[in-house]
């Protein structure tokens, strides 16, 4: 992932969590429960978050698989993950979180059960790339869960355009001072293949037996699983 990228969301890092709760009314909970509701996750199972962020699905992540379960989560940018820890222990969670690529992770093959990455996977610099990777580190069998935005159809689609186009990047460039990340964020998102498309660039990893793609909120976001063959 480019540099450019790396200094928008460290610059954005400490207003990432109002502002998102803000510009997604709140739905964005919602849509990582849902994720986690698809990954299946269980008690002890490992679980790798990559693109964690703040550390919100992580910790998700952490609730469903208890204390018998691991949870580690990454980022390629370390101010944007180091909120995290202390977010983990205010909730009485123990989480690792380290500095990562999901284009080139660190960890041996097969190593957990899930791997996830949230509203991330867009910006790398190759998908296919870190799917491949997301994949590898997870057991056969294993699931690799994707929630990432898209773009809604039919009664939707003007409303989320105008919205997305204009009114996101107005009210996130005024709360966190950055209008240009907010500009970049809706404007790879409109971009980004979505459905149909995204499960085909799932096909090409040649890392699954089975994948599937979940609509939610008419299509604003979907989360996409993949089991591991």
């Amino acid at each position: 992932m480019s540099e450019k990228v790396r200094s928008m969301f460290a610059d954005i890092a400490s207003d990432y969590d109002r502002v998102n709760t803000v510009l997604s009314f709140g739905v964005h909970h919602a849509w990582r429960k849902k994720a986690i509701l698809e990954s299946e996750a269980k008690e002890g199972d490992h679980v790798l978050d990559c693109a964690t962020g703040t550390g919100d699905l992580a910790i998700e992540f952490k609730k469903a698989v208890g204390d018998s379960g691991y949870v580690m989560g990454t980022d390629f940018c370390a101010p944007m993950i180091d909120p995290a820890p202390a977010k983990a222990e205010e909730k009485g969670l123990k989480i690792d979180f380290e500095v990562a690529d999901a284009m080139d992770l660190p960890y041996e093959d097969s190593r957990f059960d899930i791997s996830s990455i949230a509203f991330g996977i867009r910006n790398v610099d190759d998908p296919v790339v870190a799917l491949t990777e997301l994949a590898r580190v997870v057991k056969p069998g294993g699931r690799v869960v994707v929630l990432e935005f898209g773009q809604p159809k039919g009664i939707l689609k003007f409303p989320y355009n105008l919205y997305s186009q204009h009114i996101m990047p107005a009210v996130g460039g005024w709360l966190s001072g950055n209008r240009e990340a907010y500009t970049y964020l809706p404007r790879t998102s409109a971009t980004f293949p979505a459905g149909k498309k995204f499960l085909k660039l799932m096909k090409n990893s040649k890392s699954f037996s089975e994948t599937k793609a979940v609509k939610l909120t008419g299509g604003i976001a979907y989360v996409y699983v993949g089991v591991v063959q």
